[in-house]
């Protein structure tokens, strides 16, 4: 069971800003920007190569919660990122597919 899950479940803290049956978004515990949202679906998926075609509408309604998030917490105007990090070369940590929000701040490119 990954830290991800246990956030799902509600076994652990985590400041939510977003959830729904689908999915639920909190604050990152290690922000690389003033804002660092992460969005996770409650479906376990370990990776953004395990998707299928059965998961369109999940990843769909996951980049409109990413629109939606950055307006509610006031960084769209200005700009942010989204970023999915696919197994450890992709620097993904935990494996459930997850999207960072980021923002609050100019981001640079390449990211550092």
């Amino acid at each position: 069971m990954t830290i991800f899950k246990k956030i799902i479940d509600k076994e652990i803290p985590a400041d939510i800003v977003y959830e729904d049956d689908i999915c639920l978004a909190f604050r990152d515990i290690t922000p690389q920007a003033p804002q660092h949202i992460l969005i996770i679906p409650k479906k376990e998926i370990s990776s953004l190569n395990k998707v299928t075609s059965e998961d369109k509408e999940l990843l769909g309604h996951m980049l409109l919660m990413a629109s939606e998030i950055a307006k509610k917490i006031n960084i769209s105007e200005d700009g942010y990122r989204l970023v999915i990090n696919t197994n450890s070369h992709g620097g993904q940590s935990v494996n459930h597919l997850h999207m960072h929000v980021i923002g609050g701040r100019q981001l640079s490119w390449p990211p550092g």
